[in-house]
Formats: structure tokens, C-alpha cells, sequence
């Protein structure tokens, strides 16, 4: 029996500032019985989604009494690298508030203005390209949060989406389940957010006439919907891992479909 009653897909951008109209942030929305449709942002001058206007919906929506699994790609951690190298305590929710604090990308700015020095304190937490999670390493072909500049990179995305991932939990409090951070289980009734890699499963969908940015959204609802309904999702759930690597992915974060 599925677990959820709503999937939604989301293709990440993290060009511009909070505020701006982006057309490569995408969204796409399933339930059990309807395939994904994208759905529009609320009238107003801007085209497409703003991040600030998504988060917004989101929060609306998954306050809802309608259990929803979101799909987002982007990194929603740091390799355990990071946390070594900044001294920061081994505890996904310090993290994000840490991140925030010296990365404030919820703010009205370009994720660039943090990187080169113009607003908040990034230099006190950077990475190097070369640190990896094991979900990336395990999926192949993922690039490091740190990779910036870079065809097929997640690292601007990562850096704007994750304060925008903060103020999600902040709102919602325990209505959210934010995998696998709160936990591998996700409890019966809930909803829950995964970080999601779209070219996993981009192919195994036509693209019908979408673009790449509202194809690999459409591919995630519609991956997550099948999932469900085909009794698949449990295992993916629970992906096998050793203790040691299962204790590493509850710090770095787990990329769901990744074996």
C-alpha cells in the first residue's frame, strides 16, 4: 500500500538571488492516481518560480494533512570532511544553522556575493572540490558540493538551497520529515523531504516535448510516485550500508534511488 498521497518534483536553480523569476526552477506535482503536471507560480509579474516563493509554497502545502514526499536536488549536507575541518559538531541541524549563519543566500543576494567576500562570513566555511560524500561517490557520476563553475554542478544550487531547507524545518517543526536526517523510517502519515539526482531516472521517461530543467522535475515526481505505488519506495528507504557508513550518511545525507 503507498505510503504517500502527493509527489512532487522539483528541479533546483540556484542562479540569481531569492527574489528573481528563475526559469531553470522547475516544479512538478503527482498524486496516486494523476501522473506529474507542472505547476505554475501563483499569479504576479514574475514568469516562473522565484526560490523564496517556492519555499513559501512548500511550507503552505506540506502544513496540509496530506502526506507528501518532496524530491529536491540538491545537497542537503556536507561531506563528513567539512564538519573535520570546521570543527562543527557531528549534528545535521547545528549545520544548518551554522551554514546559514555565515552563508545567509535566504538573504537578497547571488550565492557569488558570499564566495567572493561581499556579504557574510563563507571563507570561515568552505570546502574543497575534491571532498565527496559516499552517496556521491556510490552514485558515479554526482559531483562535490564544492565543485563550482562546472558543467552539471550542484554546488550554487546546494549553497542557496540550504537555508531555504532550514527555514522549511523551522516552520513545520515535526510535520516534517526530513530523510535521513530524522531518520530512515519515515512514519506513516508524514511528509518528508530527499534529496534527489534527477539523471538517475531521467531516462527511464520520455521527455515529451519538456525542457531539461522541467524534464529531470517531471522524471523525479514521477519516479517517486511509481516508487510508491509499486511497493518499491521502502527499499529505497532503507538503502544497505554497513554501521559505519550508515552512521557517516546520517551526518552527509543519503541520495534517495542510490544503492
Amino acid at each position: 500500500m503507498s505510503q504517500f498521497e502527493r509527489y512532487l518534483g522539483i528541479d533546483y536553480s540556484g542562479a540569481q538571488t531569492p527574489s528573481s523569476s528563475l526559469k531553470g526552477l522547475r516544479f512538478y506535482a503527482a498524486t496516486r492516481t494523476e501522473p506529474p503536471i507542472e505547476i505554475p507560480p501563483p499569479p504576479s509579474p514574475r514568469k516562473y518560480w522565484t526560490r523564496r516563493g517556492l519555499a513559501q509554497y512548500l511550507a503552505e502545502r506540506l502544513a496540509e494533512d496530506r502526506p507528501t514526499l518532496v524530491g529536491i536536488d540538491h545537497a542537503f549536507s556536507f561531506p563528513l570532511a567539512y564538519f573535520e575541518a570546521h570543527q562543527l559538531p557531528l549534528n545535521w541541524p547545528t549545520f544548518l544553522e551554522d551554514f546559514q549563519r555565515h552563508w545567509p543566500t535566504d538573504q537578497d543576494i547571488y550565492v557569488d556575493f558570499v564566495r567572493y567576500g561581499d556579504v557574510g562570513q563563507g571563507a570561515l566555511r568552505t570546502g574543497n572540490p575534491r571532498w565527496r560524500r559516499l552517496t556521491e561517490v556510490r552514485a558515479g557520476t554526482a559531483k562535490s558540493v564544492f565543485h563550482f563553475d562546472v558543467q552539471g554542478q550542484v554546488a550554487k544550487s546546494t549553497h542557496a538551497g540550504l537555508p531555504w531547507l532550514l527555514s522549511l524545518r523551522r516552520q513545520l517543526g515535526d510535520r516534517l520529515h526530513c530523510w535521513p536526517f530524522d531518520g530512515w523510517e519515515i512514519p506513516a502519515g508524514h511528509s518528508a523531504v530527499a534529496e534527489v539526482y534527477p539523471a538517475l531516472w531521467k531516462h527511464d521517461f520520455p521527455t515529451e516535448g519538456r525542457t531539461p530543467d522541467q524534464h529531470d522535475a517531471y522524471a523525479v515526481a514521477a519516479w517517486l510516485r511509481q516508487a510508491d505505488l509499486d511497493d518499491r519506495l521502502a527499499g529505497f528507504l532503507a538503502p544497505s550500508l554497513t554501521p559505519p557508513d550508515r552512521t557517516k550518511a546520517e551526518i552527509e545525507g543519503w541520495i534517495l534511488g542510490v544503492g
